[in-house]
């Protein structure tokens, strides 16, 4: 299956929104696909996004999915969704590239990446946070802070407001640390494999509709294989009144920290810049990798069993929450 695409790649896509628009940009800029059709929830904002790039719109998903001449089906819906969406478009012989969670359980995702390896096809989950100029510096930086021992990571949102959408809906965004799994994923690729995890959330329900919340806060604890001991915090809403992008990194013969898009790495020595790079252009490096993988058989930058590994620590979390117990990470 790897390489043996060798005519243009048919290409579909879920969901109108920011992902949905770089992921339109990237397909149409790239020689070896072709968005032929999308699919979303609202008329105007399905209609506007096929006006916008040329394509046709179809009602529903599953017609999309349906569609013999669709090769790959890219999903950049909400949370709930990737399950079915995923599953629906396996059984239908596609290639599919999901934005994170891949599911909102790990049980889900198991059986998810099983089906693809029976269909032979391939099943991407994005995780462009990896590609990033702020991930690279940090790998590139680590060995400078010798042994690592302890990491915050910490990523508040102040939204005042909070808005009425899935990414605020407990069933739709799922467990804070599932929905964002790229916290998780993050410290795994990183540091590698988690031994424990203890984890506590709270939720603000919204006075204004059933099922969303204004704010949630979740603090997970990690205990690493190696003994590194992490801290990974996750909030947003209307309770969070000061935003924090930090992860500080503390090892024996350094630290390392970074703030937003600055990185700081202090040793011995002194302090020294690090330079992070821009965010810009990652859906399109992902893409890229996609195309190359369909194509001439290249890997891509992040396996199944990586992703699928962040999930089972970040349903550790949730079931650590739930439970209050500290949980083994099989």
């Amino acid at each position: 299956m790897p390489g043996t695409q060798t005519r243009t790649i048919q290409v579909g896509i879920v969901g109108t929104g920011y992902a949905a628009t770089r992921r339109a940009e990237a397909i149409q800029a790239d020689d070896r696909s072709q968005l032929i059709t999308i699919a979303g929830h609202k008329p105007d904002q399905i209609a506007a996004f096929a006006q916008t790039h040329g394509v046709s719109a179809v009602k529903s998903w599953q017609k999309l999915v349906e569609r013999s001449d669709v090769d790959l089906v890219v999903i950049c819906s909400a949370n709930y969704e990737h399950e079915k969406i995923v599953r629906t478009a396996l059984e239908y012989g596609k290639h599919v590239v999901v934005e994170y969670p891949l599911a909102l359980g790990a049980i889900e995702a198991f059986e998810l990446i099983n089906l693809a390896k029976r269909q032979n096809k391939l099943l991407h989950v994005e995780h462009i946070e990896l590609l990033s100029g702020i991930h690279q510096s940090i790998k590139a930086a680590l060995p400078e802070v010798g042994i690592p021992f302890h990491v915050r990571s910490a990523s508040l949102m102040s939204q005042q407001p909070a808005p009425e959408k899935w990414s605020y809906h407990r069933e739709q965004f799922g467990f804070p640390l599932v929905g964002a799994v790229s916290r998780i994923h993050r410290l795994t690729d990183l540091f590698g494999k988690v031994a424990t995890v203890s984890c506590q959330t709270r939720f603000w329900d919204s006075s204004k509709a059933s099922g969303y919340f204004s704010s949630c806060l979740c603090i997970a604890h990690l205990r690493f294989t190696s003994g590194l001991l992490a801290e990974v915090i996750y909030g947003k809403g209307e309770a969070i009144w000061q935003t924090d992008r930090t992860l500080t990194i503390q090892g024996d013969r350094g630290a390392l920290t970074i703030d937003g898009e600055q990185g700081k790495l202090t040793t011995a020595a002194g302090d020294r810049s690090l330079e992070v790079g821009s965010r810009r252009g990652l859906f399109a490096k992902d893409t890229a990798q996609v195309l190359d993988y369909l194509t001439i058989g290249t890997p891509i930058y992040v396996s199944l069993d990586s992703s699928f590994y962040a999930l089972q620590v970040a349903d550790a979390a949730r079931r650590s929450a739930e439970i209050g117990e500290t949980i083994e990470v099989e």
